[in-house]
């Protein structure tokens, strides 16, 4: 860019320290326009409680490469504390949305800029504004009127237990305490492939001899997805539920299958009054496994997605991987992107209902990018072990091609196979 004149400072002789500097040594300039930002939606990001992070971004861009949204899309915090700095108004606009509060890019960040609080607070202010997306909004209403996400019925919420090949303790009519509670979830007990790996989980359960018992219909949606997605007050008053549901029974651990819930009932529920020893699936089977006598050999390779909320958000790796070597005939094969540095399916956040929303902002899914992956790996099956992705990568496999390629299945259908 070509310099005004106009803006040049500089005095013909100057004396520093007894040295004559001419002109051209003591040349400076007024202030430019990269200086000239509005501050005031900055400004409005770092007022509200959780966004104050927002302004410590010093713009070294090391988010962005991390971001798995800006690897099919074009984004990254950094890019949205320039659009910031440019006057855009984040509260209205789709770049909101995006984010699947996925935690790579605080991993990265030398400032600790926390899109995990940041996102939550503004879009928080954004639902009680209505600028919501459609999908999003049938979502937070069916969670309201019917207890999850799906707008199924209460009643059914224990309807799994019918196919589950195996007796599931109900805690209301087994009416003793229990070592552990499950909680179930919503996709678990409401989907059809989250009913079968729920089914698959109870039959570990039993021939553990674990005693536990379930909620059945007295659970209600953890809500932790809606909490990120900005419906904080669902969140607070479903956890006022089930915190006085678990208050009813008496148990020591409260096990899950789901990351989300793992996060929620583990780092969002003491803030309500519910301090609770919670462990996921995986960790609770990783010391058991010797237990189960497994005597039929898969002899298939494997290769395993980390869920973000049980990787980077809550720091379980190891255990996943255990219960897979331990099953035999499993040969796991790692994907590039993997622990730590684990990719995200892109259902996080609430971009578990956000796929309609994102199919105008990105060149594919991220389910669909990391399935990909997966095939390359040469692997035969894709094991995950939160509710979500089971739906996600058998979808993503399907839009992809690769159908016949690769299967999808939890962990703990993977075991129950190999009981025989």
């Amino acid at each position: 860019m070509p310099v005004d004149k106009k803006q040049i400072i500089e005095k013909e002789s100057v004396i520093v320290d007894g040295v004559e500097l001419t002109a051209d040594w003591n040349r400076m300039f007024e202030q430019r326009v990269i200086f000239d930002y509005d501050t005031d939606m900055m400004d409005k990001i770092t007022d509200l409680a959780g966004g104050e992070s927002m302004a410590w971004c010093y713009q070294c861009a090391q988010c962005v490469p991390v971001c798995p949204v800006n690897n099919v899309g074009d984004y990254g915090p950094r890019k949205i504390v320039r659009d910031l700095s440019l006057g855009i108004d984040l509260f209205n606009d789709d770049n909101l949305w995006k984010c699947t509060t996925c935690m790579n890019c605080l991993r990265v960040c030398p400032k600790e800029v926390d899109m995990i609080k940041i996102m939550p607070a503004v879009r928080e202010e954004a639902v009680m504004e209505g600028n919501v997306p459609d999908e999003l909004q049938e979502v937070f209403e069916s969670t309201f009127e019917y207890g999850n996400p799906m707008g199924e019925s209460q009643r059914k919420r224990a309807d799994w237990v019918k196919d589950a090949g195996v007796e599931v303790p109900i805690m209301k009519e087994i009416k003793k305490p229990v070592d552990y509670l499950w909680f179930v979830e919503c996709y678990p007990a409401y989907h059809g492939r989250g009913k079968e790996a729920s089914a698959a989980f109870a039959k570990i359960l039993t021939v553990l001899g674990t005693d536990y018992g379930i909620l059945g219909t007295e659970e209600k949606c953890s809500c932790d997805s809606q909490r990120l997605a900005g419906e904080v007050g669902l969140f607070e008053e479903f956890a006022e539920h089930n915190i006085k549901t678990f208050s009813k029974y008496k148990f020591n651990k409260i096990l899950v299958t789901d990351p989300h819930a793992l996060n929620a009932l583990r780092k969002e529920y003491p803030k309500h009054g519910g301090d609770y020893d919670v462990v996921h699936y995986s960790t609770f089977l990783a010391p058991l496994m010797d237990k189960l006598n497994l005597t039929k050999s898969l002899d298939i390779k494997v290769t395993f997605h980390d869920p973000c909320y049980l990787g980077r958000h809550n720091g379980e790796y190891d255990a996943p991987r255990n219960v897979l070597n331990a099953i035999p005939g499993i040969d796991l094969i790692e994907m590039g992107r993997c622990r730590e540095q684990s990719y995200c399916c892109g259902g996080g956040g609430g971009g578990m209902w956000l796929d309609g929303f994102m199919a105008d902002h990105v060149s594919e899914r991220l389910s669909e990018n990391r399935v990909k992956e997966a095939v390359e790996t040469g692997a035969d099956v894709l094991a995950v072990c939160c509710p979500y992705e089971v739906s996600r990568f058998e979808d993503a496999v399907k839009s992809t091609g690769n159908e016949g390629k690769l299967l999808v299945k939890d962990i703990a259908e993977l075991i129950v196979e190999a009981m025989g």
